[in-house]
């Protein structure tokens, strides 16, 4: 239910269960730390998810089960985090609970522009994953943060970018192409320089 595709040095995993609006399994959640760990030699990492929906978060039945707190959220944010390449979530659609631990460890967002943005752990009864909150505080400070984590809002794609949430809305059929764009200096570029030059933005 992850898809990976090698193009030119970008690596692309996506989010492949539509039907489900693209909620994650913990055998999901281990492909995507092992593709996130195996991409220590790609070029750029670009996740993205198939249909209207990047990710609703964990399902349902194994959040009951345990999965809603489990470490696997925080290790895949941190393996994507610890990426020397760029990173670029390119969010089809709504971004929601535990996947936003993902996207916002990415070193870019583009969304498209239906796309909402929630995290309802508090009304579920969890703590976020423990480096959310200051991943979020860093790119639209502490009170927005607190208005999505405490106040449970739903933000709308347009106040993502004004927030500093996202850094462009695509169209969905430009999303991909945007992303492969971006990406394109990096991917030409001096590997180590490009490392370098991330190291110095972090």
């Amino acid at each position: 239910m992850i898809a990976l595709a090698k193009t030119g040095g970008i690596w692309t995993a996506t989010i492949d269960r539509a039907e489900k609006a693209n909620s994650l399994t913990s055998e999901m959640l281990r492909d995507l730390i092992r593709i996130a760990k195996e991409a220590q030699s790609a070029r750029a990492l670009v996740l993205t998810g198939r249909g209207k929906v990047f990710s609703a978060g964990a399902d349902l039945d194994e959040a009951r089960a345990g999965l809603a707190v489990s470490p696997l959220w925080e290790e895949l944010s941190g393996a994507i985090a610890a990426l020397p390449c760029l990173s670029i979530a390119a969010l089809n659609g709504t971004l929601a609970g535990g996947a936003m631990g993902m996207a916002l460890a990415c070193d870019l967002r583009l969304a498209a522009p239906h796309a909402k943005f929630f995290y309802p752990v508090m009304k579920l009864g969890f703590l976020p994953q423990p480096s959310d909150p200051a991943r979020m505080c860093a790119l639209i400070g502490p009170a927005r943060t607190k208005l999505i984590l405490m106040g449970g809002q739903k933000i709308l794609a347009q106040d993502a970018l004004q927030f500093g949430l996202i850094d462009r809305i695509c169209e969905p059929s430009a999303l991909l192409p945007d992303a492969f764009e971006i990406a394109a200096d990096s991917v030409a570029a001096d590997p180590v320089l490009s490392a370098q030059i991330k190291a110095l933005c972090s």
